[in-house]
């Protein structure tokens, strides 16, 4: 389970995209998330997915 503070959730995410996952679709298909929802959690604390780093980042 995922946490539900936006920034705890950027800092696990980068973590897991980091260590097992080649892009954000690939995490969310293997562990069942809705990539909108996913992004518009982390959106509303100033971070988006960065396809070329493969990480979330502050705009």
């Amino acid at each position: 389970m995922l946490p539900k503070d936006p920034l705890i959730l950027v800092s696990v995410l980068n973590t897991k995209l980091r260590d097992s996952y080649a892009n954000l679709s690939a995490l969310c298909d293997d562990l069942d998330l809705n990539e909108k929802d996913i992004l518009a959690s982390v959106n509303k604390v100033g971070y988006s997915y960065n396809k070329k780093t493969n990480r979330f980042i502050a705009d």
